[in-house]
């Protein structure tokens, strides 16, 4: 037990539980009301946004399984770097649009959005199911990023991960959205003086990062049983630029993501936020660099996810080993609860009010996601403690592959009303079979599938193969489903909704 580091790793997880009950109180408002307890009542600044969006983006396991697949395979890791880049033009182009839809109409969910662009409760409810479902195990991905790091300090055992996350279910019961917002801004904080402290002292401790890249070279090409590489080999381009490509569209389609952009209080805080998360792809790109430190450093983990918490204990004095271990757990406090309040937004909305009880009240409403983000965050609590890591790994691999399925009805429909609800929602179903099959496949041990088109083999992404069968299928059914002239349920948003005056739809 290293008592030092367990100190001020405790000292700090007070001070952030302490500010996650006092965010009930900030920006005070009727949290008996979804839109205020699950969006904070759309009224965060590009500050506050900025905190909350790098929160709920970057998490624990940014900080463990970025690095540690640097560590195992080296530069394919880096694809986090490129993808989300990619990710915030779509999201200075996109987002807006549907930021404003939703205010003008209510939304709180992406699937609200879908039920009044097409009128389909079904296209609805399969948008919101495909959403909790991809939600569940990366909440999951969290608590085993908090695991790795309670266990470097020698804390066994379930029971301090389940205090952990009983006050963060306690939290977020009472103060909503608004207590992940407050705890992100210190969380990043803590994130950033351990990345550059990292950056400077370690190399300096290991000869240099002359070094450091000789060492990994020299290593990576020895491991077992996928030897790694330093620089990328070319037979991996199409799978890490297809892995870049369909993680970046994929990124703000998840259910936390869309949370944290319709709690903006304005289009331009989104637009804003756009150009300034960049800077958190900087500091991805020095944190996987983490991994070819832990090389050098001789580190020898059980598991790669803990490679960067040996490093820390080996490379830095026990008391700022605890500081850079409450960054990573804080976290991971951060965007569970984000996803939890995101998975309970869709379920409340989409199912409960929609096919349980449509006749509830605001309060009823409210109840309810307060309710289910509890047992939510108990499903999660469930799969790391019944079910070993290397399962929740592989589960979340279909994240990604499902909820890119959802692009086409939310995107698209961003856009243009061109599509069809029946053709989407049999795109979504095709795309669905079909990516779930190739994690299948694949034994849930890679999310690269190869595909031998006219005698070439292309391994790709699985969720980009999905998606591009998904599209095929609705743009082939939907001009089929317009020569019959199907009829379509109604669209009950106008043009002018998705633009701010004096823009043109």
């Amino acid at each position: 037990m290293n008592w030092t580091a367990f100190v001020i790793f405790l000292l700090l997880f007070l001070i952030v539980t302490g500010i996650g009950f006092w965010a009930a109180r900030w920006k005070r408002a009727d949290l008996n009301l979804l839109d205020e307890w699950g969006l904070a009542g759309r009224r965060f600044g590009t500050v506050i946004t900025w905190f909350l969006l790098g929160g709920d983006l970057y998490t624990a396991y940014t900080f463990i399984a970025v690095p540690a697949l640097v560590f195992g395979a080296g530069a394919t890791g880096f694809y986090a770097m490129p993808y989300t880049i990619v990710a915030y033009p779509f999201v200075f182009l996109a987002m807006p649009r549907l930021w404003s839809v939703a205010k003008k109409h209510g939304y709180v969910t992406a699937a609200d959005f879908v039920k009044g662009r097409y009128g389909s409760s079904t296209l609805a409810l399969m948008i919101a199911l495909t959403g909790i479902l991809a939600t569940m195990p990366y909440i999951a991905l969290q608590l085993a990023g908090m695991q790795a790091v309670l266990g470097a300090m020698g804390l066994v055992g379930e029971w301090p991960l389940i205090i952990a996350f009983v006050v963060l279910a306690v939290y977020t019961y009472t103060s909503g959205l608004r207590a992940p917002a407050a705890i992100a801004v210190v969380k990043d904080l803590l994130i950033y003086i351990t990345v550059i402290a990292a950056v400077i002292v370690i190399p300096a401790k290991l000869g240099g990062w002359g070094h450091i890249f000789h060492t990994a070279a020299a290593v990576l090409p020895t491991r077992t049983p996928t030897p790694g590489a330093l620089i990328l080999p070319p037979k991996a381009y199409t799978a890490f630029s297809t892995l870049a490509l369909g993680s970046a569209f994929a990124l703000f389609l998840y259910p936390h993501s869309i949370t944290g952009v319709l709690s903006s209080g304005s289009r331009t805080v989104i637009k804003r936020n756009a150009a300034l998360l960049p800077a958190y792809s900087f500091v991805l790109g020095l944190i996987a660099l983490l991994g070819y430190m832990a090389i050098a450093a001789g580190i020898h983990p059980t598991t790669p996810t803990m490679a960067v918490p040996l490093l820390f204990l080996k490379e830095f004095p026990s008391w700022f080993a605890g500081v850079a271990f409450a960054a990573i757990a804080i976290g991971a406090l951060v965007p569970a609860a984000i996803m939890a309040i995101a998975a309970s937004n869709l379920f409340t909305r989409n199912v409960y009010r929609q096919y349980i009880n449509p006749t509830c009240t605001d309060k009823q409403e409210s109840r309810m996601a307060k309710l289910v983000s509890l047992v939510v965050k108990l499903g999660a609590l469930i799969f790391i403690v019944f079910l070993p890591n290397t399962f929740i790994i592989n589960f979340q691999l279909l994240g990604g592959v499902w909820i890119l399925q959802t692009l086409p009805a939310v995107v698209f429909g961003l856009y243009t009303r061109w599509f069809s609800s029946t053709a989407l929602f049999w795109g979504w179903l095709a795309g669905m079979g079909v990516g779930t099959y190739m994690a299948i496949a694949q034994s849930f041990k890679s999310s690269i599938f190869p595909v031998d088109l006219f005698g070439v083999t292309i391994p790709a992404y699985a969720a980009v193969w999905a998606l591009l069968v998904n599209l095929i299928v609705t743009v082939v059914l939907n001009m089929i489903f317009k020569a019959a002239s199907m009829k379509e349920g109604t669209d009950l948003t106008a043009p002018r909704d998705y633009v701010s005056h004096g823009e043109s739809a």
